[in-house]
Protein backbone atom coordinates (compact mmCIF):
# COMPACT_ATOMS: atom_id res chain seq x y z
CA UNK A 1 0.00 0.00 0.00
CA UNK A 2 2.61 2.58 0.75
CA UNK A 3 4.15 2.07 -2.35
CA UNK A 4 0.83 2.81 -4.10
CA UNK A 5 0.69 5.90 -2.40
CA UNK A 6 4.24 6.60 -3.38
CA UNK A 7 2.69 6.55 -6.69
CA UNK A 8 0.20 9.03 -6.85
CA UNK A 9 2.13 10.91 -5.07
CA UNK A 10 5.00 11.46 -8.12
CA UNK A 11 1.87 11.07 -10.17
CA UNK A 12 0.44 14.33 -8.95
CA UNK A 13 4.03 15.84 -9.07
CA UNK A 14 4.71 14.84 -12.48
CA UNK A 15 0.85 16.35 -13.38
CA UNK A 16 1.61 19.92 -11.62
CA UNK A 17 5.53 19.82 -13.25
CA UNK A 18 3.42 19.31 -17.39
CA UNK A 19 0.34 21.98 -15.83
CA UNK A 20 3.62 24.32 -15.39
CA UNK A 21 4.94 23.66 -18.98
CA UNK A 22 1.48 24.30 -20.34
CA UNK A 23 1.45 27.29 -18.78
CA UNK A 24 4.93 28.74 -19.80
CA UNK A 25 4.23 27.78 -23.44
CA UNK A 26 0.49 29.35 -23.81
CA UNK A 27 2.11 32.42 -21.98
CA UNK A 28 4.44 32.42 -24.69
CA UNK A 29 2.60 31.66 -27.64
CA UNK A 30 0.14 34.77 -26.54
CA UNK A 31 2.59 37.05 -26.59
CA UNK A 32 3.68 36.13 -29.66
CA UNK A 33 0.48 35.96 -31.78
CA UNK A 34 -1.11 39.42 -29.71
CA UNK A 35 -4.58 38.13 -30.59
CA UNK A 36 -6.18 35.86 -27.53
CA UNK A 37 -9.52 35.61 -28.99
CA UNK A 38 -8.27 34.38 -32.39
CA UNK A 39 -5.54 32.21 -30.45
CA UNK A 40 -8.20 30.43 -28.26
CA UNK A 41 -10.25 29.77 -31.45
CA UNK A 42 -7.08 28.35 -33.29
CA UNK A 43 -6.21 26.08 -29.97
CA UNK A 44 -9.72 24.55 -29.16
CA UNK A 45 -9.28 21.77 -31.29
CA UNK A 46 -5.33 21.27 -30.13
CA UNK A 47 -5.86 21.47 -26.45
CA UNK A 48 -9.38 19.25 -27.11
CA UNK A 49 -11.35 21.36 -24.58
CA UNK A 50 -13.63 24.46 -24.94
CA UNK A 51 -13.31 27.48 -26.06
CA UNK A 52 -13.60 29.36 -23.11
CA UNK A 53 -11.86 26.71 -21.48
CA UNK A 54 -8.41 27.86 -23.65
CA UNK A 55 -9.43 31.35 -23.28
CA UNK A 56 -9.06 30.85 -19.40
CA UNK A 57 -5.99 28.84 -19.61
CA UNK A 58 -4.83 31.61 -21.77
CA UNK A 59 -5.70 34.11 -18.76
CA UNK A 60 -4.27 32.14 -16.37
CA UNK A 61 -0.95 31.52 -18.11
CA UNK A 62 -0.54 35.35 -18.51
CA UNK A 63 -1.03 36.17 -14.74
CA UNK A 64 0.75 33.26 -13.23
CA UNK A 65 3.83 34.39 -15.64
CA UNK A 66 3.20 37.86 -14.78
CA UNK A 67 1.48 38.59 -11.89
CA UNK A 68 1.86 35.26 -9.80
CA UNK A 69 6.23 34.06 -10.80
CA UNK A 70 5.93 32.36 -7.33
CA UNK A 71 3.23 30.42 -7.35
CA UNK A 72 3.92 29.41 -10.85
CA UNK A 73 7.33 28.01 -9.26
CA UNK A 74 5.38 25.73 -6.60
CA UNK A 75 3.76 24.52 -9.96
CA UNK A 76 6.94 23.39 -11.48
CA UNK A 77 8.12 22.12 -7.97
CA UNK A 78 5.04 19.65 -8.28
CA UNK A 79 3.22 21.40 -5.27
CA UNK A 80 0.01 22.98 -6.70
CA UNK A 81 -1.87 21.96 -9.66
CA UNK A 82 -3.35 23.72 -12.32
CA UNK A 83 -7.12 23.74 -10.24
CA UNK A 84 -5.18 25.08 -7.08
CA UNK A 85 -2.95 27.65 -8.72
CA UNK A 86 -7.14 28.89 -10.43
CA UNK A 87 -8.67 28.81 -6.84
CA UNK A 88 -5.71 31.26 -5.60
CA UNK A 89 -5.76 33.56 -9.22
CA UNK A 90 -9.78 33.99 -8.91
CA UNK A 91 -9.17 35.97 -5.08
CA UNK A 92 -6.51 37.99 -6.58
CA UNK A 93 -7.92 38.66 -10.22
CA UNK A 94 -9.35 42.13 -9.03
CA UNK A 95 -6.46 43.57 -7.69
CA UNK A 96 -3.75 45.32 -9.61
CA UNK A 97 -0.29 43.96 -10.41
CA UNK A 98 1.47 45.16 -7.98
CA UNK A 99 -0.77 44.03 -5.01
CA UNK A 100 -1.36 40.62 -6.77
CA UNK A 101 2.85 40.73 -6.79
CA UNK A 102 2.66 41.10 -2.63
CA UNK A 103 0.14 38.55 -1.99
CA UNK A 104 1.88 35.66 -4.34
CA UNK A 105 5.81 36.71 -2.23
CA UNK A 106 3.80 36.73 0.83
CA UNK A 107 2.00 33.38 0.28
CA UNK A 108 5.27 31.57 -1.18
CA UNK A 109 6.62 32.70 2.19
CA UNK A 110 3.99 31.40 4.38
CA UNK A 111 3.99 28.01 2.58
CA UNK A 112 7.99 27.80 3.41
CA UNK A 113 7.06 25.52 6.45
CA UNK A 114 3.56 24.76 6.17
CA UNK A 115 2.12 21.25 6.60
CA UNK A 116 0.97 19.47 3.05
CA UNK A 117 -2.62 20.14 3.97
CA UNK A 118 -1.78 23.63 3.15
CA UNK A 119 -1.12 22.81 -0.23
CA UNK A 120 -5.44 21.60 -0.87
CA UNK A 121 -6.62 24.07 -3.02
CA UNK A 122 -9.34 25.34 -0.93
CA UNK A 123 -6.48 26.24 2.14
CA UNK A 124 -4.86 28.09 -0.63
CA UNK A 125 -7.51 30.23 -1.23
CA UNK A 126 -8.33 30.71 2.47
CA UNK A 127 -4.84 31.77 2.88
CA UNK A 128 -4.79 33.92 -0.77
CA UNK A 129 -8.10 36.08 0.78
CA UNK A 130 -6.55 37.00 4.14
CA UNK A 131 -3.34 38.17 2.64
CA UNK A 132 -5.86 40.02 0.01
CA UNK A 133 -7.47 41.35 3.01
CA UNK A 134 -4.07 42.50 4.64
CA UNK A 135 -2.51 43.98 1.26
CA UNK A 136 -5.28 45.94 0.13
CA UNK A 137 -8.21 46.34 2.77
CA UNK A 138 -9.72 49.36 1.49
CA UNK A 139 -10.31 47.43 -1.82
CA UNK A 140 -12.92 44.80 -0.48
CA UNK A 141 -16.11 47.00 -0.61
CA UNK A 142 -15.12 47.65 -4.63
CA UNK A 143 -13.93 43.92 -5.26
CA UNK A 144 -17.71 42.70 -3.64
CA UNK A 145 -19.57 45.62 -6.03
CA UNK A 146 -17.63 44.51 -8.98
CA UNK A 147 -18.26 40.48 -8.33
CA UNK A 148 -21.97 41.80 -7.40
CA UNK A 149 -22.05 43.28 -10.71
CA UNK A 150 -21.16 40.15 -12.28
CA UNK A 151 -23.96 37.65 -11.07
CA UNK A 152 -25.52 35.52 -14.05
CA UNK A 153 -27.49 32.48 -15.03
CA UNK A 154 -25.85 29.44 -16.74
CA UNK A 155 -27.56 26.68 -18.48
CA UNK A 156 -25.20 23.56 -18.87
CA UNK A 157 -26.33 20.30 -20.67
CA UNK A 158 -25.28 17.57 -18.64
CA UNK A 159 -26.03 13.63 -19.14
CA UNK A 160 -28.97 11.31 -19.29
CA UNK A 161 -31.25 14.13 -20.66
CA UNK A 162 -30.66 16.14 -17.86
CA UNK A 163 -28.71 20.08 -17.37
CA UNK A 164 -27.48 22.27 -15.03
CA UNK A 165 -28.80 25.52 -14.08
CA UNK A 166 -27.10 27.86 -11.76
CA UNK A 167 -27.34 31.25 -10.72
CA UNK A 168 -24.44 33.25 -9.64
CA UNK A 169 -25.97 35.84 -6.91
CA UNK A 170 -25.27 38.17 -4.19
CA UNK A 171 -24.31 35.33 -1.12
CA UNK A 172 -27.42 36.84 1.21
CA UNK A 173 -29.78 36.75 -2.19
CA UNK A 174 -28.79 33.26 -2.14
CA UNK A 175 -28.96 32.25 1.03
CA UNK A 176 -32.45 34.11 0.94
CA UNK A 177 -33.64 32.09 -2.07
CA UNK A 178 -32.22 28.51 -0.64
CA UNK A 179 -34.13 29.23 2.70
CA UNK A 180 -37.26 29.88 0.87
CA UNK A 181 -37.09 26.55 -1.49
CA UNK A 182 -35.96 24.55 1.64
CA UNK A 183 -38.61 25.91 3.75
CA UNK A 184 -41.30 25.13 0.76
CA UNK A 185 -39.83 21.96 0.37
CA UNK A 186 -39.72 20.89 3.61
CA UNK A 187 -43.21 21.67 4.24
CA UNK A 188 -44.21 20.22 1.43
CA UNK A 189 -42.45 16.87 3.15
CA UNK A 190 -44.03 16.58 6.60
CA UNK A 191 -47.42 16.82 4.92
CA UNK A 192 -46.74 13.47 3.34
CA UNK A 193 -45.01 14.15 0.19
CA UNK A 194 -43.30 11.27 -1.21
CA UNK A 195 -40.55 12.79 -2.82
CA UNK A 196 -37.14 13.04 -1.81
CA UNK A 197 -35.88 16.51 -0.09
CA UNK A 198 -33.02 17.21 -3.44
CA UNK A 199 -36.36 16.88 -5.50
CA UNK A 200 -38.68 18.74 -4.14
CA UNK A 201 -35.88 21.40 -3.43
CA UNK A 202 -35.08 21.23 -7.20
CA UNK A 203 -39.16 20.79 -8.18
CA UNK A 204 -39.91 24.06 -6.23
CA UNK A 205 -37.49 25.78 -8.01
CA UNK A 206 -38.45 24.65 -11.29
CA UNK A 207 -42.15 25.86 -10.54
CA UNK A 208 -41.19 28.99 -8.63
CA UNK A 209 -39.47 30.10 -11.85
CA UNK A 210 -42.38 28.86 -14.19
CA UNK A 211 -44.49 30.53 -12.25
CA UNK A 212 -46.79 27.68 -10.88
CA UNK A 213 -47.74 26.24 -7.50
CA UNK A 214 -44.72 24.91 -5.90
CA UNK A 215 -44.84 21.13 -5.33
CA UNK A 216 -48.23 20.44 -6.40
CA UNK A 217 -46.99 18.49 -9.37
CA UNK A 218 -44.05 17.16 -11.39
CA UNK A 219 -42.71 20.51 -13.05
CA UNK A 220 -42.76 20.43 -16.84
CA UNK A 221 -42.20 22.93 -19.19
CA UNK A 222 -44.01 23.28 -22.77
CA UNK A 223 -41.92 23.21 -26.00
CA UNK A 224 -41.79 23.41 -29.64
CA UNK A 225 -40.82 20.22 -30.67
CA UNK A 226 -39.93 19.16 -34.28
CA UNK A 227 -41.63 15.78 -35.32
CA UNK A 228 -38.77 14.78 -38.24
CA UNK A 229 -40.35 12.74 -40.43
CA UNK A 230 -39.12 10.87 -43.56
CA UNK A 231 -40.92 11.80 -47.11
CA UNK A 232 -41.34 8.55 -47.54
CA UNK A 233 -43.75 8.53 -44.24
CA UNK A 234 -44.68 11.29 -44.09
CA UNK A 235 -47.78 10.21 -41.41
CA UNK A 236 -45.33 7.85 -39.32
CA UNK A 237 -43.74 8.69 -36.41
CA UNK A 238 -41.13 6.81 -35.18
CA UNK A 239 -39.00 6.11 -31.75
CA UNK A 240 -35.70 6.87 -33.49
CA UNK A 241 -34.16 10.71 -33.94
CA UNK A 242 -35.95 12.15 -30.73
CA UNK A 243 -33.85 15.38 -29.85
CA UNK A 244 -34.88 18.36 -27.63
CA UNK A 245 -33.86 21.43 -29.46
CA UNK A 246 -30.54 23.50 -27.57
CA UNK A 247 -29.76 19.30 -26.30
CA UNK A 248 -29.59 17.02 -28.46
CA UNK A 249 -30.76 13.19 -28.39
CA UNK A 250 -33.00 12.32 -25.84
CA UNK A 251 -35.19 8.92 -25.41
CA UNK A 252 -38.09 8.65 -27.06
CA UNK A 253 -40.40 8.03 -23.85
CA UNK A 254 -38.87 11.49 -22.18
CA UNK A 255 -39.96 13.17 -25.79
CA UNK A 256 -43.19 11.76 -25.80
CA UNK A 257 -44.03 13.50 -22.61
CA UNK A 258 -42.42 16.86 -23.64
CA UNK A 259 -44.63 16.47 -26.99
CA UNK A 260 -48.08 15.29 -25.08
CA UNK A 261 -47.66 18.44 -22.64
CA UNK A 262 -51.06 20.32 -23.94
CA UNK A 263 -48.83 23.76 -24.42
CA UNK A 264 -46.44 22.38 -26.68
CA UNK A 265 -46.50 22.69 -30.19
CA UNK A 266 -45.67 20.33 -33.18
CA UNK A 267 -44.00 20.81 -36.41
CA UNK A 268 -43.37 18.46 -39.17
CA UNK A 269 -39.86 18.37 -41.08
CA UNK A 270 -39.91 16.44 -43.92
CA UNK A 271 -36.76 14.67 -44.53
CA UNK A 272 -35.09 13.17 -47.69
CA UNK A 273 -35.09 9.24 -46.89
CA UNK A 274 -31.95 8.72 -48.81
CA UNK A 275 -29.49 11.48 -47.07
CA UNK A 276 -31.53 11.93 -43.62
CA UNK A 277 -31.71 15.32 -44.17
CA UNK A 278 -34.36 17.73 -43.97
CA UNK A 279 -36.09 19.31 -47.36
CA UNK A 280 -34.84 22.57 -48.98
CA UNK A 281 -37.52 25.24 -48.31
CA UNK A 282 -35.58 27.80 -50.95
CA UNK A 283 -36.43 31.56 -51.24
CA UNK A 284 -35.04 34.67 -52.87
CA UNK A 285 -35.18 37.16 -50.79
CA UNK A 286 -32.51 38.97 -48.32
CA UNK A 287 -34.43 38.41 -45.00
CA UNK A 288 -34.93 34.93 -44.63
CA UNK A 289 -38.22 33.43 -43.78
CA UNK A 290 -39.42 32.12 -40.37
CA UNK A 291 -39.53 28.55 -41.86
CA UNK A 292 -36.39 29.05 -43.30
CA UNK A 293 -34.84 30.06 -40.41
CA UNK A 294 -36.69 26.91 -38.58
CA UNK A 295 -35.21 24.57 -40.93
CA UNK A 296 -31.94 25.22 -40.96
CA UNK A 297 -32.28 25.18 -36.97
CA UNK A 298 -33.64 22.03 -37.04
CA UNK A 299 -31.06 20.36 -39.81
CA UNK A 300 -28.12 21.98 -37.78
CA UNK A 301 -28.84 21.79 -34.78
CA UNK A 302 -25.99 23.47 -33.73
CA UNK A 303 -23.24 26.25 -35.08
CA UNK A 304 -21.52 24.92 -37.73
CA UNK A 305 -17.80 25.38 -36.27
CA UNK A 306 -16.51 21.97 -35.48
CA UNK A 307 -15.68 22.74 -31.83
CA UNK A 308 -18.53 25.31 -31.23
CA UNK A 309 -22.16 23.91 -29.55
CA UNK A 310 -24.12 27.13 -29.46
CA UNK A 311 -27.64 25.81 -30.10
CA UNK A 312 -28.58 26.70 -33.08
CA UNK A 313 -32.01 29.20 -32.20
CA UNK A 314 -29.34 31.16 -30.69
CA UNK A 315 -26.96 31.07 -33.89
CA UNK A 316 -26.97 34.10 -36.64
CA UNK A 317 -28.56 32.84 -39.72
CA UNK A 318 -25.15 33.10 -41.91
CA UNK A 319 -25.03 33.06 -46.00
CA UNK A 320 -22.28 30.89 -46.88
CA UNK A 321 -22.50 32.24 -50.14
CA UNK A 322 -22.86 35.81 -49.39
CA UNK A 323 -26.08 37.88 -50.54
CA UNK A 324 -24.49 40.93 -51.79
CA UNK A 325 -21.48 39.59 -53.35
CA UNK A 326 -20.09 40.87 -56.71
CA UNK A 327 -21.03 39.22 -59.67
CA UNK A 328 -24.67 37.61 -58.40
CA UNK A 329 -24.91 36.93 -54.72
CA UNK A 330 -25.98 33.89 -52.67
CA UNK A 331 -29.96 32.91 -52.65
CA UNK A 332 -31.84 33.45 -48.96
CA UNK A 333 -32.33 29.82 -48.89
CA UNK A 334 -31.59 26.43 -46.79
CA UNK A 335 -29.24 25.64 -49.33
CA UNK A 336 -27.01 28.46 -48.86
CA UNK A 337 -27.70 29.13 -45.51
CA UNK A 338 -26.14 27.58 -42.35
CA UNK A 339 -26.25 29.00 -38.42
CA UNK A 340 -23.24 30.76 -37.05
CA UNK A 341 -23.01 32.31 -33.45
CA UNK A 342 -22.09 36.26 -33.27
CA UNK A 343 -18.45 34.54 -32.58
CA UNK A 344 -18.00 32.77 -35.16
CA UNK A 345 -19.88 34.77 -37.81
CA UNK A 346 -17.61 37.07 -36.91
CA UNK A 347 -14.43 34.76 -37.43
CA UNK A 348 -15.62 33.85 -40.38
CA UNK A 349 -13.87 36.54 -42.37
CA UNK A 350 -11.35 37.80 -40.27
CA UNK A 351 -7.72 38.00 -42.15
CA UNK A 352 -6.23 34.26 -41.84
CA UNK A 353 -9.25 32.56 -41.10
CA UNK A 354 -11.24 30.08 -44.06
CA UNK A 355 -14.09 29.20 -42.24
CA UNK A 356 -16.81 27.61 -44.88
CA UNK A 357 -19.93 25.28 -44.44
CA UNK A 358 -21.40 23.42 -47.20
CA UNK A 359 -25.20 23.25 -46.54
CA UNK A 360 -26.20 20.49 -48.66
CA UNK A 361 -24.02 18.12 -47.86
CA UNK A 362 -23.49 18.83 -44.00
CA UNK A 363 -19.55 19.70 -44.47
CA UNK A 364 -17.19 22.33 -42.46
CA UNK A 365 -13.73 23.07 -43.32
CA UNK A 366 -11.98 25.24 -41.34
CA UNK A 367 -8.28 26.86 -41.60
CA UNK A 368 -6.42 28.47 -38.92
CA UNK A 369 -3.84 31.64 -39.23
CA UNK A 370 -0.99 28.81 -38.58
CA UNK A 371 -2.39 26.59 -41.53
CA UNK A 372 -4.13 23.49 -39.53
CA UNK A 373 -6.91 22.34 -41.42
CA UNK A 374 -10.03 21.21 -39.50
CA UNK A 375 -12.99 19.16 -41.28
CA UNK A 376 -16.04 18.18 -39.60
CA UNK A 377 -20.00 16.56 -41.40
CA UNK A 378 -22.83 17.14 -39.47
CA UNK A 379 -24.96 13.93 -39.16
CA UNK A 380 -28.30 14.15 -40.54
CA UNK A 381 -31.45 14.43 -38.42
CA UNK A 382 -32.23 11.15 -39.07
CA UNK A 383 -30.81 7.77 -40.06
CA UNK A 384 -31.16 7.18 -43.55
CA UNK A 385 -33.64 4.54 -44.82
CA UNK A 386 -31.76 3.60 -48.08
CA UNK A 387 -28.23 4.70 -49.91
CA UNK A 388 -29.08 6.94 -52.41
CA UNK A 389 -27.11 6.93 -55.99
CA UNK A 390 -23.69 8.95 -56.07
CA UNK A 391 -25.50 9.49 -60.05
CA UNK A 392 -28.61 10.96 -58.62
CA UNK A 393 -26.83 13.44 -55.80
CA UNK A 394 -26.96 16.24 -57.75
CA UNK A 395 -30.97 15.66 -59.20
CA UNK A 396 -31.94 15.45 -55.79
CA UNK A 397 -30.32 18.76 -54.68
CA UNK A 398 -32.18 20.35 -58.02
CA UNK A 399 -35.19 18.38 -56.93
CA UNK A 400 -34.95 19.88 -53.38
CA UNK A 401 -34.16 23.47 -54.60
CA UNK A 402 -37.93 23.51 -56.88
CA UNK A 403 -39.90 22.38 -53.49
CA UNK A 404 -41.95 25.47 -52.26
CA UNK A 405 -44.06 24.42 -49.23
CA UNK A 406 -43.49 21.42 -46.97
CA UNK A 407 -45.25 21.98 -43.69
CA UNK A 408 -48.54 21.13 -44.55
CA UNK A 409 -50.29 18.23 -43.39
CA UNK A 410 -52.02 17.41 -46.85
CA UNK A 411 -48.85 17.85 -48.46
CA UNK A 412 -46.99 15.49 -46.61
CA UNK A 413 -49.78 13.19 -46.48
CA UNK A 414 -49.11 13.01 -50.45
CA UNK A 415 -45.38 12.89 -50.06
CA UNK A 416 -45.42 9.36 -49.16
CA UNK A 417 -45.93 8.00 -52.24
CA UNK A 418 -43.66 10.66 -53.71
CA UNK A 419 -41.67 8.74 -57.17
CA UNK A 420 -37.49 9.29 -57.11
CA UNK A 421 -36.19 10.19 -60.32
CA UNK A 422 -35.99 6.92 -61.56
CA UNK A 423 -39.24 6.40 -61.88
CA UNK A 424 -40.77 6.35 -65.24
CA UNK A 425 -43.90 8.13 -63.81
CA UNK A 426 -41.42 11.32 -63.37
CA UNK A 427 -40.69 12.58 -66.40
CA UNK A 428 -42.37 16.16 -66.19
CA UNK A 429 -39.38 17.84 -64.57
CA UNK A 430 -42.18 21.20 -63.87
CA UNK A 431 -44.03 19.12 -61.25
CA UNK A 432 -42.38 18.97 -57.52
CA UNK A 433 -42.68 15.29 -56.02
CA UNK A 434 -44.45 16.57 -53.26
Amino acid sequence: MGDMLESLRDLRVRRAQIDAQEVALLARISAVVGDDRGLAEELTPVLRVSTREVERRIDDAKSLTGRMPQLLAAMRAGDVETYGARRVLAVVDPLDDWAAQQVDELLAERLVEASETAWQPGNLAQRARRLVEKIDPDGQTARARRARAERRVELTPGEHAMSSFEAQLPAEVAAACYTRVDGMARSLRRGGDRRTLDQLRADVTADLLLGRDPGVALPEAAATVSVHVPADAALGISDDGCELDGYGPIPAPIAREIMTNSRSIWRAVLCDPGTGEPVDLGRTRRRPSATIRDLVRIRDRECVMPWCHRPARHCDHDHEHAWAAPGGGGSTSVANGGPRCRRHHRLKDQPGWSARYDPVHGITQVTTPHGATYTARREPVLTPTRTAPTRDAQARDAQARRVRRCDSPTRQAQSRTAPTRDDPKHRNEDNPPF
